[in-house]
């Protein structure tokens, strides 16, 4: 069945807004990020048409206040959902790793401790046979890096394409299908843009 998949990056922490690498850190959302996460919750209902949906949630409190905040419901905890395992990296800046690692990204170089690329890209392929058995509309609510590697599987590329895809706090991504053939409809919609 060709069904869209919503795509719903949690919203602002101030962890991310200071670019620390966070996966397993429980850090709440700011002040802003809880109205960017209602705000999201507004755009999706102008995005998707009525009807069922399934709406999987990382674990993470950050995922979770997000899916509340924007008002999804029935919400199904998805550890596959979880962000890429930073290691050693957690809670740095890439401009604190590459003072060690000259020209280090996630996309490009290992994270000691951590997940490793072809990890992650198991994790991304896991979760989207789930998402392509469901018989309607699914929600991800998720984070950063993970669910670019999301986008980048679901257009059959390797994780290291999701270098490509842009997913700021509270954005929304909408992948869909052309005839078949797997697509981004939309991309990275602001929180507060609606349609």
């Amino acid at each position: 069945m060709e069904h869209r998949v919503y795509i719903l990056r949690h919203g602002t922490t101030e962890w991310s807004l200071k670019r620390r690498h966070t996966s397993r850190t429980d850090v709440p959302l700011t002040v802003e990020g809880e109205l960017r996460a209602r705000q999201a919750g507004q755009a999706l209902t102008a995005l998707r048409p009525a009807g069922p949906v399934q709406v999987l949630c990382s674990p993470r409190t950050r995922a979770k206040r997000t899916a509340d905040l924007a008002g999804l419901s029935d919400v199904t905890t998805e550890p596959l959902l979880v962000e890429w395992d930073y290691g050693d990296y957690e809670g740095l800046t890439t401009e604190e790793i590459r003072e060690t690692v000259p020209d280090w990204t996630v996309w490009t170089h290992p994270c000691p401790g951590g997940e490793t690329a072809s990890n992650v890209a198991t994790r991304a392929d896991d979760l989207l046979e789930r998402v392509r058995a469901a018989d309607r509309e699914v929600v991800l609510v998720g984070h950063g890096h993970f669910s670019r590697c999301v986008i980048a599987r679901w257009l059959d590329l390797p994780i290291s394409a999701g270098v490509h895809f842009a997913l700021d706090p509270a954005g929304i991504t909408v992948l869909g299908h052309d005839r078949g053939v797997p697509q981004i409809q939309r991309s990275n919609i602001p929180a507060w843009q609606h349609g």
